[in-house]
């Protein structure tokens, strides 16, 4: 099996690294300081689970001079969706997995206008991982999970071929048969922690037992799942508990990626996260206001620290 990971940061690091000491046929598509580092040093992944070290990595900025593969992990940020879509096209085979890992419930439909939908398997990522330095990615906790499915929730081979390669990486790969209903879950989690922890600044521990914080996080996960219900997502009733309980047993030091970014200056993935919650609200008539003002204080950030 050929895969290539198109966006080799925190997420598709970890994923990467994992495959290829199994022995899978791994090339990151990176760029800038963090691709030198890792054709001249390998690739070195640290944290909970041991280190990792891949050397010599297969690595290249030009997804060209990779040609089709059978998976691609699709990891860039969400603003960058359409453009690596295009970039990717001559790694895109007729039977090529593109598995989108993107925070947020939409990179999926935005790619398969540029690849067709035959390419696009919607993914879920779970994986707390940053680069710490170029070549270095840092992951906080254990979990290493990727969810994936077809979007007629179809048993394919290629599904199939990916969860036994997770299997034998120690990746929890699990080849779903409800996919919207998976990237629907992590979205209450995730549209909601990720605005605010950056709005506080602070990560899960700081904020999940404040009893004048903890309400908000149980109205902003009803906001999300009340707004997934109204379009049409098949959410299990205990949608908000199982959230509550992820929180619960989170790592304290678990900042989310947009918290992060928001702390460095950089951009920020907050229109898609909140911004999408008010969007479809407002489409399907489902008050959002706990997001509302989430997205109002952090809009100033959208672009980096403002000037």
């Amino acid at each position: 099996m050929r895969i290539a990971i198109v966006g080799a940061g925190g997420i598709g690091g970890g994923y990467g690294a994992a495959l290829a000491t199994s022995g899978v046929d791994v090339t990151f598509i990176a760029r800038g300081a963090h691709l030198a580092a890792m054709k001249s040093k390998g690739l070195r992944v640290e944290g909970g689970r041991g280190e990792t070290h891949v050397s010599p990595t297969q690595a290249t900025d030009d997804p060209a001079a990779v040609g089709p593969v059978d998976v691609v992990l699709f990891c860039v940020k969400l603003w960058d969706v359409e453009s690596a879509g295009q970039q990717i096209k001559p790694m895109v085979g007729k039977d090529t997995a593109v598995i989108t890992l993107q925070n947020g419930i939409d990179a999926h439909e935005r790619l398969v206008p540029i690849l067709g939908r035959q390419a696009v398997m919607p993914g879920v990522a779970n994986i707390s991982a940053v680069i710490a330095e170029p070549g270095v990615i840092r992951q906080t906790g254990t979990v290493m999970r990727m969810v994936f499915g077809e979007l007629d929730g179809a048993r394919s081979p290629r599904g199939q071929a990916l969860a036994a390669a997770c299997a034998k990486a120690g990746i929890d790969g699990v080849f779903s048969e409800a996919i919207l209903t998976e990237l629907w879950m992590k979205f209450i989690l995730l549209a909601s922690n990720a605005s605010m922890m950056a709005l506080a600044r602070l990560p899960i521990g700081n904020l999940r037992n404040d009893a004048d914080i903890a309400p908000y996080f149980i109205a902003a996960y009803e906001e999300v799942a009340a707004v997934g219900r109204a379009s049409g997502i098949a959410l299990p009733a205990d949608a908000v508990e199982r959230t509550l309980n992820f929180n619960r047993n989170a790592p304290a030091h678990l900042m989310a990626s947009m918290g992060a970014d928001l702390l460095r200056g950089n951009r920020i993935e907050l229109p898609w996260l909140s911004g999408k919650v008010i969007e479809l609200g407002r489409k399907h008539g489902v008050p959002t206001p706990t997001h509302a003002f989430l997205y109002a204080m952090l809009k100033p950030y959208i672009m980096g620290k403002p000037s």
